[in-house]
């Protein structure tokens, strides 16, 4: 598939790269999210991320009815800033048991164009710690 898709993501620009947030409903994708805000990341969209093949890149931003929202369990949408039009670099599988030594060249498909992929145990607490190592070995290949 090629052009533009919505994917069912959260996503957040760290240094103005963009971060892919993949999982199920309740797999902690906001909170992983809200930790990076709180690390310096903006966010793009929470929950649903439409994704933009744009001159050979992969472009992330928000729905118009959920821009600028986030839902934050137990204290529902929030207002929150954010951005769009971040290239996308990392996608990120929140998975309850990901692999100890993954396949470094692990990518997904998304409007056309393969993007990076890491698997994490996104409740960890070291998670964010986790995704911001990710991007900068994606980021130094």
């Amino acid at each position: 598939m090629s052009g533009r898709e919505t994917v069912h993501a959260t996503s957040v620009a760290i240094e103005g790269h963009g971060v892919l947030i993949m999982g199920p409903s309740g797999s902690g994708k906001s909170d992983l999210a809200l930790r990076l805000i709180d690390r310096g990341a903006r966010l793009i969209s929470d929950d649903y991320t439409i994704v933009t093949q744009r001159d050979g890149q992969l472009l992330l931003s928000a729905p118009v009815n959920i821009a600028q929202t986030m839902e934050i369990r137990h204290l529902g949408i929030v207002a929150m800033p954010h951005v769009d039009d971040v290239p996308a670099k990392l996608a990120i599988r929140l998975e309850d048991d990901p692999p100890r030594m993954p396949d470094p060249h692990l990518t997904i498909m998304l409007a056309g164009i393969a993007v990076p992929l890491v698997a994490l145990a996104g409740r960890e607490a070291s998670a964010p710690i986790k995704a911001e190592c990710a991007l900068r070995e994606v980021l130094n290949r």
